[in-house]
């Protein structure tokens, strides 16, 4: 677990269901106004990932990966929201207009986005961004990036409470 510079981790995850408890341990943190963006190649975990940040939020359903809708808005019992976003299927950051995104980061919610590398310009500057990539067929390597000091302190919170650090 090796710190790059403040506000960066690097993690290996050994198996999904590892990935899946690395995304719940994340999700107990995320307040309104967080924006989590998830990159990395198909098959990478970000959906994985996603399911246990869901989890660990206090989503009432389980997230599942929105590819065809583009957007799911998940509640918790306190009435507040997660906008899931996957944005694989999308031809041009122009298309992000279409789905309310500037309401979704202006809203009290979190926003989560798969394939965030497709709506990079569209991103704000205040964000989490986490590049999952493959190793070998259950491991993954998990780079956490804050940006922002909002998102720079998540990323210490993460690693405290994750490793005790």
């Amino acid at each position: 677990m090796p710190i790059i510079r403040e506000g960066e981790l690097d993690i290996i995850s050994h198996s999904p269901e590892q990935t899946a408890r690395l995304g719940k341990r994340l999700g107990m943190l995320l307040q309104p106004g967080d924006v989590v963006c998830l990159s990395g190649d198909m098959g990478a975990g970000k959906t994985v990932f996603a399911r246990g940040i869901g989890e660990g939020w206090g989503a009432q359903h389980r997230l599942t990966s929105p590819t065809y809708t583009l957007v799911h808005e998940h509640r918790r019992d306190d009435n507040q929201r997660l906008h899931h976003l996957d944005c694989y299927r999308m031809e041009s950051v122009d298309e992000i207009d279409t789905i309310g995104f500037d309401d979704m980061l202006e809203g009290n919610s979190v926003v989560l986005i798969e394939w965030a590398e497709r709506i990079l310009e569209a991103v704000p500057a205040q964000h989490l961004w986490i590049e999952l990539r493959v190793i070998e067929s259950t491991r993954r390597n998990l780079l956490f990036e804050g940006h922002g000091q909002r998102h720079t302190d998540l990323v210490s919170r993460f690693q405290e409470n994750t490793f005790g650090v």
